[in-house]
C-alpha cells in the first residue's frame, strides 16, 4: 500500500509544478499583451491598414477622374474641331443682315447692274465680318466653310453650288456691336452699297442661329501631314 501512496502524492506533486507552470505561462503572456509596447504596435499595425485601404481608395479615384478628364478634354477637342470645319450647328451672338438689290430706276444711259446685288459686294461683306471677329457665318441658310463658293450666277447667287434671289440673309455670330460697327464705318462698305440705292439692314441679335454644313467634304489629293516626334 506504501508504494502506491508514494505514486499517488508524486502524480499530484507533478500536476501541481504543472498547473503552477501553466498559471504562469499564462499570466506573462497576458502581461505582455498588455504592456505599451505591444499595444502601440497593434495600434500602429491597424492605423497602418487603415491608412493603406484609403491610398487604394484615392488612388483609384484619381486614376478614374484622370480617365474621365481626358475623355472630356478629347469630347470637347472634337467638338471645337466639328465647329471650326462648319459641319456642327452653332448658336450665340451676332447680327443678322438682309440686302436687296436697289429699287431706284436707272436712269438712261446708266448700266443697270449698278443697282443689283453681285457676288463681290456679298465677298465684301464677309469679308469685313471675318475680319472684325465673326466666328461662324451663313448665307440664306448655307454654312460658310473654307471651300464655300460666292459667286454669280446670272440674276442668282450661288452659295455651295446652291442659287439663291435676293434678299439675301447673311448671320453672323460675334460680338454685336463690333460687327455693326466694322460694316457702318465711314467709306465701308454699307455706305458703298448704300450710295448705288442697295438696300441693307443691320439688326444685332442676342441669339443667332447658324445651321452646319449640309454638303460633303472630299479630299482625293490632300492628306495629313504626320508628326515628327523629336
Amino acid at each position: 500500500m506504501l508504494p502506491i501512496k508514494q505514486g499517488q502524492v508524486s502524480i499530484a506533486f507533478v500536476c501541481v509544478v504543472l498547473g503552477v507552470m501553466l498559471a504562469v505561462q499564462f499570466r506573462t503572456t497576458q502581461d505582455i499583451r498588455s504592456s505599451i509596447p505591444y499595444q502601440r504596435v497593434e495600434d500602429l499595425s491597424q492605423r497602418l491598414a487603415q491608412t493603406e485601404k484609403e491610398r487604394d481608395g484615392l488612388l483609384k479615384e484619381v486614376h478614374e477622374l484622370r480617365q474621365a478628364s481626358g475623355s472630356e478634354a478629347s469630347s470637347k477637342e472634337a467638338e471645337l474641331i466639328k465647329m471650326s470645319a462648319g459641319v456642327l450647328a452653332v448658336e450665340g451672338p451676332g447680327i443678322i443682315i438682309t440686302i436687296d438689290d436697289s429699287k431706284r430706276v436707272s436712269k438712261p444711259g446708266e448700266n443697270p447692274n449698278l443697282y443689283l446685288i453681285h457676288d463681290d459686294d456679298i465677298l465684301k461683306v464677309i469679308n469685313e465680318l471675318w475680319a472684325a471677329g465673326a466666328e461662324a457665318m451663313s448665307i440664306n441658310e448655307q454654312r460658310l466653310i473654307a471651300s464655300s463658293e460666292i459667286r454669280c450666277a446670272g440674276p442668282t447667287l450661288s452659295v455651295n453650288n446652291v442659287r439663291y434671289s435676293p434678299p439675301y440673309d447673311i448671320r453672323a455670330i460675334g460680338d454685336p456691336q463690333t460687327l455693326e460697327n466694322a460694316l457702318k464705318m465711314r467709306g465701308g462698305v454699307v455706305e458703298t452699297l448704300q450710295f448705288w440705292g442697295i438696300q441693307i439692314t443691320i439688326k444685332p441679335q442676342e441669339l443667332v442661329t447658324i445651321p452646319a454644313y449640309k454638303g460633303t467634304l472630299h479630299y482625293e489629293l490632300a492628306k495629313p501631314v504626320k508628326e515628327v516626334v523629336k
